[in-house]
């Protein structure tokens, strides 16, 4: 079943939250110029199908266009048909669907069964129911261009090389400026023999597009690796980065193969005040979970079927977005839509908080048969505040005052804030509170009680 429980302004306020600004491809940024060139955070789709592999980079790089370049590790040349400029909204879309979330629900009047059960009665009624290949080689440096292609608002180099020296030495001859870690980032990759994706921006091509941002790259290839190469992002990055991978595949859920992948806490009922703190909730949620991981797993937000949802933070894609994105299988007219439709493709979110201390080696994945749901969800119970003269009103209100406390202690252990401060921040619902008097039923009720 599909219902959407959520306010439109909560919604997108979740969505803000769980698309950090992306400053950062899986590679690096090299310029020319002194531009500010740092990492701290990217989004990454990941389309996967046997061997065959589509990935599509976000890309929010925020400084100026002049002289920036990426370079992307890759296993294979890639041939110009394989590389792909894709639209940012089918990124959003995704971060949209698969955000982590808050549901509310509104408790019912405690009295109102019996009531009705009383009139029931009385009636005496029963309840119902650019093209082409280089191959020219700086053989000094052991660098050849591979193939060069003008993509969209991109110029791309595929590269490959024979020592991380040279590679580092050709990239500054051609007047890049390559980060501090550069050289030493590049050599696993070289020993591996990986190629390199070097992507520059065209400024005329760029200037005749109309967009005021760079569109996400596409690279679609076969490789037995299943893998995200993260270690040259960390060249230039200043801390611990964030990244959130969007994994498709026709088969299930996707887990890393080599660190461990947990789920981030999930379906428990936190203070309704939330609500207006969800933007510092989740992010607190997830370093306390970062943490009690030992900063060394990647956390799961969210697995489905691509087509429903329950509830739905955002519509689900339509065959047209996912196929955008790469999910080749899927054709228009494909699956039931709608209510409990669903389609060949399950969507895996995975949240990695990375540095080279805790995340030596690259992401590499595996596809499970899993297609279990889970989804990062919280839950807002609001309670009944009318009037309530009778025997489940006193109960409702005693239990009340338990489940208040219990939201406070969940609170606490999932950001690791302060009780006392949750307490205060709870208002009239905080426990212990006496219930307002016209919710304790009137004086003569419990004078003989």
């Amino acid at each position: 079943m599909r219902f959407p429980l959520l306010a439109t302004g909560l919604m997108a306020a979740l969505v803000n939250l769980a698309a950090p600004a992306a400053e950062a491809f899986c590679g690096f940024y090299v310029g020319k110029a002194d531009t500010s060139l740092f990492n701290d955070a990217s989004q990454v789709v990941l389309v996967r199908d046997g061997e065959r592999t589509v990935v599509t980079m976000s890309n929010d790089y925020k400084g100026e266009l002049t002289d920036f370049a990426l370079v992307v590790p890759v296993p294979v040349v890639l041939k110009r048909e394989q590389i792909h400029v894709g639209e940012r909204r089918h990124i959003e879309r995704l971060d949209a669907y698969s955000a982590p979330r808050l549901v509310e629900y509104f408790d019912r009047d405690p009295c109102a069964p019996v009531q009705m059960e009383k009139r029931m009665s009385a009636m005496g009624a029963a309840p119902g129911a650019k093209g082409g290949g280089g191959g020219s080689m700086d053989k000094s440096l052991g660098v050849t261009v591979e193939a060069q292609y003008t993509v969209g608002e991109y110029d791309i180099l595929i590269l490959s090389a024979t020592e991380s020296e040279g590679l580092e030495t050709w990239l500054r001859e051609s007047g890049y400026k390559i980060p501090p870690k550069a050289s030493k980032a590049l050599a696993p990759y070289i020993k591996q023999d990986m190629k390199f994706f070097v992507a520059k921006v065209n400024l005329k091509e760029q200037k005749a597009t109309g967009f005021s941002y760079l569109r996400p790259l596409q690279m679609a290839y076969e490789s037995k690796k299943f893998m995200l190469p993260i270690r040259l992002g960390m060249a230039n990055a200043r801390g611990p980065q964030d990244l959130v991978i969007y994994a498709l595949t026709r088969q299930g859920r996707v887990e890393s193969s080599n660190y461990r992948t947990v789920k981030v806490p999930s379906d428990m009922d936190v203070p309704v005040y939330v609500k207006e703190e969800f933007n510092q909730f989740y992010p607190a949620l997830f370093s306390k979970a970062h943490e009690k991981a030992e900063k060394r797993a990647l956390l799961t937000e969210y697995v489905w079927d691509m087509g429903w949802c329950d509830p739905c933070a955002a519509d689900p894609l339509s065959n047209e977005e996912l196929r955008a994105l790469g999910v080749y299988w899927v054709n228009e007219g494909d699956g039931v839509r709608g209510a409990m439709g669903g389609v060949p493709v399950t969507l895996t979110r995975l949240h990695a908080r990375y540095d080279g201390e805790h995340f030596p080696e690259d992401l590499v994945f595996q596809v499970t048969n899993d297609k279990q749901n889970f989804q990062a969800r919280y839950v807002l119970r609001h309670a009944f505040k009318g009037e309530m003269k009778c025997d489940e009103g006193k109960e409702y209100l005693l239990q009340l005052d338990k489940r208040h406390r219990k939201e406070a202690e969940t609170l606490a252990e999932l950001t690791g804030w302060s009780l006392g401060t949750i307490t205060k921040k709870m208002g009239a619902d905080a426990p212990g509170k006496k219930p307002a008097k016209d919710q304790e039923g009137s004086w003569y009720q419990k004078l003989w009680k």
